[in-house]
């Protein structure tokens, strides 16, 4: 928390009583909490702005219910105020959590003042006179940044902090997890020359040839709850150089199939006309592959991972797929 107090200061250039806006957290106690922590510890004596969007928030957990905004009469740019939003008194449907209370908390806590309020336009938080601006969500950092920086020049994004110094990360606090006390585990660096390692140990001592995934959420929406578990900046930190950049690609068995029956070919002339496609590559729009959207291997694969293992008492397994590599492609 300290690290990252000195870090949000030093950065925007602020004092103990500045005023430093956040703009778009997620609602999360193990991604955010400290890092906000952090960001109120850098202005004691100032204060916070925070602004959400809503009805969610960047992957998709809930803040207000869906029909509270068209009774308020609240459209995408409008604001709603912490006390429209309070009165909703809507806590998260997973934890059970009031994310508006327990940010405002822990502000609080810090010793600065708090101030809250929903709006999915982002500029609309250069209105609170901040001098600074965090830009807080994850897979549209620069995007919001970019649009920011017109009304407030002087602002970072989370992968800004603690990228440098002793202890660091390229991602900065972005895919960072509560440790112990007051600490966060950044996410891991360098993770690509980690990933080589393993598989060069992997040969040296196995005589085993693998591709080595380092990964982190899963690239999965939950359809229950809407919840896009992708709170990491990406599926996979380090991968060996084989798995970058290449796709799971393929041809629809079932058209193919499907057409060879409506022209009455017998089952070895269907067998033999698969067997033929099998590796072929087809053209982007070609019939033979609709409905087979390519994918990044990396986020195929870190996906199944982190399906499988979770992060709760599964704590973090070795996790070994098979069966992904024949139909790898690279794309132009």
């Amino acid at each position: 928390v300290k690290d990252i107090a000195n870090q949000v200061r030093d950065k925007l250039n602020l004092s103990l009583s500045s005023r430093v806006g956040v703009l778009f957290p997620i609602l999360s106690r193990n991604r955010f909490s400290l890092i906000l922590k952090g960001i109120a510890a850098a202005v004691p004596q100032g204060e916070v702005i925070v602004q959400f969007s809503y009805p969610t928030d960047e992957v998709g957990n809930r803040l207000l219910p869906d029909d509270y905004c068209d009774s308020l009469g609240k459209r995408f740019g409008d604001v709603i105020t912490q006390e429209e939003a309070l009165a909703a008194n809507y806590r998260h449907p997973i934890t059970g959590i009031d994310y508006i209370r327990l940010y405002s908390d822990i502000i609080k806590g810090e010793g600065a003042r708090s101030e809250i309020f929903l709006c999915n336009d982002p500029v609309r938080i250069g209105e609170f006179e901040v001098e600074g601006v965090v830009v807080a969500d994850i897979h549209k950092r620069d995007q919001t940044k970019s649009k920011i920086e017109s009304v407030v020049p002087n602002s970072i994004t989370l992968q800004d902090i603690c990228s440098t110094g002793p202890v660091w990360s390229e991602w900065g606090v972005l895919g960072s997890n509560l440790s112990a006390g007051d600490h966060l585990k950044l996410a891991p660096r360098q993770a690509d020359l980690v990933a080589e390692e393993i598989q060069r140990r992997v040969v040296e001592g196995l005589n085993k040839q693998v591709e080595v995934i380092i990964y982190g959420d899963g690239a999965y929406r939950d359809p229950s709850t809407g919840i896009y578990e992708l709170a990491d900046p990406v599926t996979a930190f380090g991968v060996t150089s084989r798995l970058r950049g290449f796709y799971r690609c393929g041809f629809k068995y079932k058209y193919v199939v499907d057409s060879c029956f409506a022209e009455g070919k017998s089952l070895p002339e269907i067998e033999a006309d698969l067997q033929a496609k099998m590796g072929a590559e087809f053209a982007q729009d070609s019939l033979e592959t609709e409905g087979t959207t390519p994918r990044r291997v990396e986020d195929i694969i870190a996906s199944l991972a982190d399906l499988v293992s979770g992060s709760a008492d599964a704590a973090t397994p070795l996790v070994i797929c098979k069966g992904f590599l024949g139909s790898i492609q690279r794309r132009k």
